[in-house]
């Protein structure tokens, strides 16, 4: 319980703290942002502060908060050091850098942004690979919530019926603009969300469940390593590349620069905050890492969510809290496919501003994602999961490479120590693992050293070391 509330300050107190010093160095100012300059009214739509923030938190708060915690909390309370570090030092200042460049870029999305930094080359390469990581996105985002909602409802409608219900409204969120459908219904969703966090959390302290101290020793019941598990296995609610896909789009609808702390730090510190209340629920619930372990095998993700909602608040609080758990991935299932028309906007120079153009883009992207819902969610999960932290490294380097040129070279470094670690987790994460090379921990450990090395390198004798800005 110290530990949880240790935690908990910490967020909060890096939010306060470090989130500023993030701004100072970043720099906002009082210039015309993309949503007044480039008003389309479909993407590039002013609203409110406190709307665009929520609108932001749905977006990265799908399942992997709450999914990618309580797998997480199976290596034990060492995920509480991984949620609260991660998300202060590398998760939002990677959102907010994203999210802030794409701003002085006229809501570029991240493959532009890493194409402005990183060279050409690399802007290719991000086009392709942040289209299919958003494809990916929106397919787990469609399975996993058709899966919780079959599980409210009468056996007729079953998972696959749900599954085309929520393409359906897909394809609407993707093409309607963006203040007509989503901006009307997220803040109603955003509140159910925070009530579920609420609900959950209180539950777990109420009822007197023991929240474990922290200790560094891994507890995964199956001795799967820490590293680099544990940091693939957390993404959402620590450093997650899906975020630099979702900035950019509030990008264009912030009224003022001077609101990106507010909306991109503090929607990820946010969002640390789900995770971490969903990892101590998890072990805290079933008593230990094992006992966690046995419920994911036996039931599934959303087995376990149902049953810690339906047993902490029961048949209606539990029902309100598992909606607020089918919130989380709707909300940024659907914006996953509408980021990802707007990345193949970008890419191909195809104006917005009418329908039948977004429906081009939009009907073929709809078309994949169902077709992929088809296949095992545990295979689409794991190259997710690897595709999802690269994006993070890659959008995190092309940030440090902003600061380096724009703020200074110890500037830099905010994002460039985040961005080598990140290369390390990545490049270690898939040689060892099944969907890559499966290479022994004695051999990808230094070999992932090395690469995060070569990639540090890279920056400091090609960027860091010039003299000039």
């Amino acid at each position: 319980m110290i530990t949880f509330t240790i935690a908990l300050v910490l967020l909060v107190t890096g939010y306060l703290t470090y989130g500023r010093l993030v701004e100072r160095i970043f720099g906002p100012d009082d210039r015309e942002t993309p949503a007044v300059s480039m008003a389309d009214g479909v993407d590039y739509v002013e609203m409110p502060t406190w709307k665009v923030f929520l609108i932001q938190l749905l977006n990265i708060a799908g399942t992997g908060p709450i999914f990618g915690a309580l797998m997480g909390a199976v290596f034990g309370p060492v995920v509480f050091l991984w949620i609260v570090f991660g998300s202060i030092l590398g998760g939002a200042v990677h959102d907010y850098m994203t999210g802030m460049i794409s701003c002085r870029m006229g809501g570029a999305s991240v493959s532009e942004i890493v194409g402005r930094y990183l060279g050409n080359g690399m802007k290719q390469v991000m086009r392709v690979f942040s289209v299919v990581l958003l494809v990916l996105v929106g397919t787990v985002f469609v399975t996993s919530p058709a899966t919780l909602i079959a599980m409210l409802t009468p056996e007729s409608l079953n998972v696959p019926f749900w599954v085309a219900v929520i393409l359906a409204y897909y394809l609407l969120a993707t093409l309607l603009p963006i203040d007509k459908l989503i901006g009307k219904i997220y803040p109603v969703f955003g509140v159910i969300l925070i009530l579920m966090v609420i609900g959950v959390g209180g539950g777990i302290l109420i009822k007197g469940y023991h929240i474990p101290e922290l200790t560094l020793q891994n507890l995964h019941p199956a001795g799967k390593p820490v590293w680099p598990y544990l940091f693939v296995t957390v993404a959402c609610g620590a450093v997650s590349g899906f975020h630099a896909t979702q900035s950019p789009m509030m990008a264009r609808c912030m009224k003022s620069e001077r609101d990106g702390r507010k909306v991109f730090y503090g929607a990820m510190i946010s969002e640390g905050v789900i995770a971490l209340i969903w990892a101590a629920a998890g072990v805290a619930f079933y008593g230990s890492t094992r006992g966690l372990q046995e419920a994911l095998s036996s039931l599934g993700q959303s087995g376990v969510v149902y049953e810690i909602s339906t047993s902490l608040l029961g048949i209606v609080g539990g029902a309100l809290a598992v909606v607020g758990v089918v919130v989380c991935p709707i909300t940024s299932g659907d914006t996953a496919f509408r980021s990802a028309r707007l990345t193949l906007a970008d890419w191909f120079r195809v104006d917005q501003n009418r329908i039948g153009k977004r429906l081009i883009l939009a009907v073929p992207l709809l078309a994949v994602g169902a077709y992929l819902t088809q296949l095992n969610f545990d295979v689409i999960w794991r190259y997710f999961s690897w595709s999802n932290q690269t994006l993070a490294m890659i959008a995190l380097w092309a940030a440090a490479v902003y600061l380096r040129k724009k703020c200074g070279k110890y500037q830099s470094l905010l994002a460039a120590f985040p961005a080598a670690f990140m290369s390390a987790v990545s490049s270690t994460y898939i040689l060892m693992a099944e969907e890559g090379f499966r290479m022994q921990y004695k051999i990808a450990y230094p070999a992932g050293i090395v690469i995060m090395i070569l990639c540090f390198g890279i920056f400091y004798i090609r960027i860091w070391g010039r003299s000039e800005k």
